[in-house]
């Protein structure tokens, strides 16, 4: 490889990693505030009730981290099986899932020791996850089924499971309301800091995105899920697994999800029930096309978003914009991301 060819590569990559997503968020930002003018609301007063509702203290860049979690978690997650070539877009049953298996360990743990019962809470919650995503792979692989049609069927079916949980079998003793009783104190996830919410599963959302961005890129394995990913007939002819590698991809995948389910009910909730996410599965998709896809970038894609949900309310209570309005800012975000990519590679290949 010349030496032209690798600086065309890698001005290529930073373009399309670091200054795409940075365009994106201006662009939207442009747009969000032409909506907002068009639609009679002070432009100004409303971003800066969002800047303030994340900068404006410590509690509320807390809040920011803890809304972050689970994106980050997701969107490494989805950023494996997208590498991959596998499109998973069921994050959503796979955290309800996970969920459901954190909820049943803190339920049941007792008197276990602290340094057992929550690691087997969050491993609980990444098998579940990752089985519940496995059934697409495997109707993928032996069936020849779309995996797309198949995990969002799935993720209808795993809030139907929790509901029925929360209504039955794991309902409180009170019976109540739809929802578990808490879980013992002894499995809540400690505070980072004191007076905020954000917990240690952040640190986790940390340190799996590391992790991933290993295996992806640092081990043969992770090599052979990208090699199905660019090209999955040379990869068979290479000797590659790819059926195989589509499982893997998928449930690994679903694990993470499993896992920032596990997460949310030891760290944020504290039981279990139903609706219990507010379309985290959904959010983690957009956290890791941002990030294109790289696990590390989720931590900062997953930032932004959680920040914007956290800066939405604060611009709902103080300049009265409807919360709404962040979930346009999220989709412009990434509308803009996948046409500015497009034409990159419009005039990469012309180039």
């Amino acid at each position: 490889m010349t030496t032209a060819t690798l600086s065309r590569q890698t001005g290529a990559a930073l373009w399309r990693n670091v200054a795409l997503p940075i365009l994106a968020i201006l662009a939207a930002l442009l747009v969000g505030a032409l909506m907002l003018t068009l639609s009679g609301f002070n432009v100004l007063a409303a971003y800066s009730a969002l800047w303030s509702g994340i900068f404006g203290n410590a509690r509320n860049l807390g809040e920011a981290m803890m809304r972050a979690t689970p994106l980050i978690l997701i969107g490494a997650g989805i950023a494996i099986a997208f590498r991959c070539g596998i499109w998973n877009i069921g994050a959503e049953g796979q955290f309800y899932m996970g969920a459901a298996a954190g909820a049943l360990i803190g339920l049941s743990a007792g008197d276990l020791p602290v340094w057992l019962s929550i690691p087997a809470a969050l491993l609980f919650g990444a098998l579940c996850g990752g089985l519940w995503a496995a059934i697409a792979g495997w109707l993928k692989v032996r069936l020849g089924l779309n995996e797309v049609v198949t995990t969002i069927m799935l993720n209808y079916i795993a809030i139907g499971i929790v509901g029925y949980l929360v209504t039955g079998p794991m309902q409180e003793a009170s019976r109540y309301n739809p929802q578990t009783d808490e879980i013992a104190a002894g499995m809540v996830l400690p505070r980072l800091l004191p007076g905020m919410r954000v917990h240690a599963g952040f640190l986790l959302a940390l340190i799996l995105p590391v992790l991933a961005a290993i295996l992806l890129f640092r081990t043969p394995l992770g090599f052979a899920l990208r090699a199905v990913g660019y090209n999955p007939e040379a990869a068979l002819h290479a000797g590659i697994n790819v059926n195989r590698q589509y499982v893997l991809a998928i449930s690994l995948s679903g694990a993470a999800a499993g896992i920032a389910g596990a997460v949310e009910v030891l760290g944020v909730i504290g039981r279990l029930y139903e609706n219990i996410s507010p379309g985290y599965g959904f959010t983690g998709i957009a956290v890791s096309l941002l990030a294109a896809n790289h696990p590390v970038g989720t931590i900062f894609s997953g930032l932004l978003f959680g920040a914007l949900t956290t800066g939405a309310e604060l611009m709902q209570l103080t300049a009265k914009i409807p919360s709404a309005m962040t979930f346009s800012l999220q989709g412009l975000i990434i509308a803009f991301l996948v046409s500015f990519r497009a034409m990159q590679g419009r005039v990469w290949r012309r180039g």
